[in-house]
């Protein structure tokens, strides 16, 4: 097994900004390429009897993936990274690799479906038991960690609500109990949070979001603060099988190059749209950590360097003026995902939560109103006048 750990790596000093556009340049040595080469290959031939190379099997490791996780684990000042082929693979090989029948996972009760669905049905087949709370209620946070958890999942901000919550109190609790904590940063990114500074063991992304950045790969992360539990959970994601492909590291580490001029262009855009949303007569709530009025304000001031550019709004409209308002957009594209260079706009009811039970959707405020946004990097007043003319229609 190949380590990727920064303990001693001349660059742990560099910015974010730099470690991003640097990711494994200058790593030919054959000829000399500047960016590093696409390695199709899944076996790789052993140099002498018994003796294999760094690579040796495709479904353990490959140059693009190595490359790949060394750069995210150094962003995130982690000692090591595994790719995998979703952010659903990625919790789902965490599951395996650290839960056993009779361990408890604490989740957000708002957390995102796919991560409550998975929760939520691995529990009912008996792989774990799972609770799901509101981690911004200190009563109900404390009484489930007497439960001694095997795992607290803290997911900041949330989807869609983009509620914050203090990972540095949660984690404080976590530990108390025994237990481990996973943070979700695909949100933020490192370029806005950084996790393990805060107190988490393991750090997860969709990669498919802001990190590549140009929704054209699927792909997942899990970054370590300890080697040991890196090793653990790296044997089962070879037992198992849940790398992606070269093709989509090489295409990973691209994206990743931009990430830092992405996010907070991104980001300027989104609290210009905020403004605007909030003085709107037939907007009746907008959701984003930039605004005084949001509960999670104050930790979001302190725990992150920005508010991100993702937010969430409520019409005061019936669902059918809903689907209009949707229907009349002409650059917000109706897709699930975010983190794109293209803006998106979902409706969590029926895209990104539809798997959840209605009963569920209702304790975490997600209502039939609601609608997310993924701001792009097109021009902000663009974005504007899209939303402005929509919103005149119903």
């Amino acid at each position: 097994m190949i380590k990727k750990t920064n303990s001693s790596s001349p660059t742990k000093t560099l910015s974010q900004r730099t470690i991003t556009v640097r990711g494994g340049l200058n790593s030919d040595d054959q000829h000399g390429a500047v960016i590093p080469k696409i390695s199709l290959s899944t076996c790789y031939r052993f140099t002498e009897f018994a003796k294999p190379r760094a690579f040796d099997y495709g479904r353990k490791s490959t140059p693009n993936r190595y490359s790949v996780e060394k750069t995210i684990a150094e962003l995130e000042n982690g000692v090591d990274a595994i790719l995998t082929n979703s952010g659903m693979s990625a919790i789902h090989l965490l599951s395996v690799a650290l839960l056993s029948p009779n361990d408890l996972v604490i989740a957000p009760h708002d957390c995102y479906g796919g991560s409550y669905r998975l929760f939520d049905s691995l529990s009912q087949k008996g792989y774990f038991k799972a609770k799901f709370i509101n981690q911004s209620d200190d009563a109900a946070l404390e009484q489930i960690l007497n439960l001694k958890p095997k795992l607290v999942l803290i997911e900041t901000p949330s989807n869609p609500l983009l509620r914050v919550v203090d990972i540095q109190k949660i984690a404080k609790l976590a530990h108390q109990s025994g237990a481990l904590v996973l943070v979700d940063n695909t949100f933020m990114t490192p370029i806005l949070q950084s996790p393990f500074l805060l107190g988490a063991d393991i750090i997860i992304h969709s990669c498919t979001k802001f990190l590549n950045g140009h929704s054209d790969l699927l792909a997942g992360v899990l970054v370590f603060r300890e080697q040991s539990i890196a090793e653990q959970v790296l044997w089962w994601s070879n037992n198992i099988g849940t790398a992606n492909s070269s093709f989509d590291a090489y295409l990973l580490q691209r994206g990743l190059r931009t990430l830092s001029v992405r996010v907070l262009a991104q980001q300027e855009s989104a609290l210009k749209i905020v403004n605007f949303l909030v003085r709107h007569p037939k907007i009746a709530a907008v959701h984003h950590p930039s605004l005084v009025s949001t509960p999670g304000h104050e930790i979001a001031k302190k725990q992150q360097k920005g508010f991100g550019s993702l937010l969430s709004f409520e019409l005061k409209a019936s669902i059918d003026k809903t689907a209009i308002f949707i229907e009349k957009l002409k650059i917000f594209t109706l897709a699930q995902s975010l983190g794109g260079t293209e803006s998106l706009i979902s409706h969590p009811t029926t895209m990104t939560h539809s798997g959840i039970s209605a009963q569920a959707r209702k304790a975490a405020g997600i209502s039939d109103q609601l609608l997310r946004i993924s701001v792009g990097l097109e021009d902000s007043d663009d974005l504007i006048a899209d939303l402005e003319q929509a919103l005149m229609a119903i």
